[in-house]
């Protein structure tokens, strides 16, 4: 019976240590943590303001950050695989740029769309090559680059502004699905979400994606081609930057040439808030997904407030910073907790002993 007792007592301590084990591993997970701090901040807001959980305002929020989120979704690729691009805004300003002069030469909504996909293509494809072909820096690259595009646009365009297009060309940036108050763009984001976020987690291309970011050379020997890899990230790129302009010069119906400032370096931030490692190997798409809807939403929810732009730079500054040290501290509790672990497993076989 004594032994009965004692192999009852066992079972129950492992269980225990069980269902510990496992909420521990569920809540030190970064986009558990991010999903958590998202439901603070709906309550924050909505207790602040009467507007913040109004449908409509809910829905139409999105307008000013599907574009950003789009870009995202690439990006991901490019900081998994431990490279960066910083001309993604100046191929929006260059896309832009080439769709108001087609729009201004006759061409219809369908080319126009056809134009700002094949011109973004071309940028980030231009970048791939010359990243890989020359065996160059990515950061020295896309420095490079966002120069020579804006410059483009700046060089066409000076001071003025592009305003004439087709009727409906406006439908891909400022309409509705059907007879709803969602949006176009936020159902093209979520749609292009799923599928970037399968080929990342369920695809041979995203595992390829994984183990170049965290050892380039030991992929590069298993026989991953990696200069293929990040040329094809590079070019998906410059297609979503594409995208990206086509729906930002739909919803303003305007190209100029300083389009999209800083849009390089915001979505570069949804993507680190989301938990992808500047490192490369390391993050997930659901992540970032959350990562857009908590920047996105935490800017509408300070707007009612009326608090300045400084204080929305701050916070997103603050989360970012926390985006990038918590993850780490996380990462350290974890090893730490399973070395403990591991000594008194070894200690009570001794004592058994």
């Amino acid at each position: 019976m004594a032994e009965q007792r004692d192999l009852v007592a066992k079972t129950r301590l492992i269980e225990e240590r069980g269902w510990r084990h496992s909420l521990t591993e569920l809540f030190t997970k970064w986009e558990v943590l991010l999903g958590i701090i998202f439901v603070l901040m709906v309550v924050f807001f909505s207790n602040l303001s009467p507007y913040f959980l109004d449908y409509f305002n809910l829905m139409n929020a999105t307008f000013q950050f599907s574009e950003k989120a789009i870009m995202a979704l690439p990006m991901i690729y490019i900081i998994m695989c431990g490279d960066i691009d910083i001309s993604i805004a100046s191929i929006i300003a260059l896309s832009a740029y080439a769709i108001g002069t087609a729009s201004a030469a006759g061409v219809g909504t369908v080319g126009l769309f056809a134009i700002g996909l094949a011109v973004g293509t071309a940028a980030g494809l231009i970048n791939g090559l010359l990243i890989t072909g020359f065996n160059m820096p990515a950061i020295a690259v896309t420095l490079a680059t966002q120069s020579i595009y804006r410059g483009i646009a700046q060089a066409a365009l000076e001071e003025r502004a592009m305003t004439s297009y087709p009727k409906g060309f406006g439908f891909f940036g400022q309409d509705f699905i059907g007879q709803t108050v969602i949006p176009f763009e936020l159902v093209l984001y979520l749609v292009l979400a799923i599928v970037m976020g399968f080929i990342l987690h369920k695809s041979a291309y995203g595992r390829r994606l994984y183990a170049i970011g965290s050892a380039p050379e030991a992929a590069r020997f298993s026989g991953i081609k990696v200069k293929q890899v990040r040329i094809i990230n590079y070019t998906l790129m410059g297609l979503f930057s594409g995208l990206a302009g086509i729906l930002l010069t739909s919803r303003i119906l305007s190209a100029r040439s300083n389009i999209a400032t800083s849009w390089d370096l915001e979505v570069i931030t949804l993507v680190v808030l989301g938990g992808v490692s500047i490192n490369g190997g390391k993050g997930t798409m659901y992540g970032v997904v959350i990562a857009s809807f908590l920047v996105g939403y935490l800017k509408f929810g300070m707007g009612l407030l009326k608090l300045s732009g400084t204080i929305m730079t701050i916070v997103i500054g603050t989360l970012l910073i926390i985006a990038v040290l918590l993850p780490r501290l996380l990462d350290t509790y974890k090893n730490n907790r399973k070395l403990r672990r591991q000594q008194a497993e070894a200690a009570l076989q001794a004592t058994k002993a």
